[in-house]
């Protein structure tokens, strides 16, 4: 959610403040922007197996992440002739390579 309000999107709040203000420069005024959570089931994905069914390792959550991102082009294929940047935060420093090769 940081990343969503704070540094892409419309609202920003200044450090040691409250303030809620708008953000003179938000990503989603020049850019369009896909939000993953990797690997699936974890945070607010929808899951339709058990917590034991529940497998996954890197390789894994990279090949769900690029059958998401294969599936949003064929929903929205006005977006296939933009550049695509990948970019992970955390833990998706090893996600993001994998889906990137």
């Amino acid at each position: 959610m940081l990343a969503f309000m704070q540094e892409h999107g419309p609202l920003v709040i200044d450090d040691d403040s409250s303030v809620i203000k708008v953000n003179p420069h938000p990503w989603n005024k020049n850019a369009s922007v896909i939000y993953l959570e990797s690997p699936a089931g974890v945070g607010f994905s929808p899951w339709n197996v058990t917590q034991k069914e529940m497998v996954y390792n890197d390789m894994i959550a990279s090949e769900d992440a690029f059958a998401a991102l294969k599936e949003f082009y064929v929903l929205f294929d006005a977006f296939k002739p933009n550049p695509l940047f990948i970019s992970g935060e955390s833990y998706g420093g090893i996600y993001t390579p994998y889906l990137a090769w």
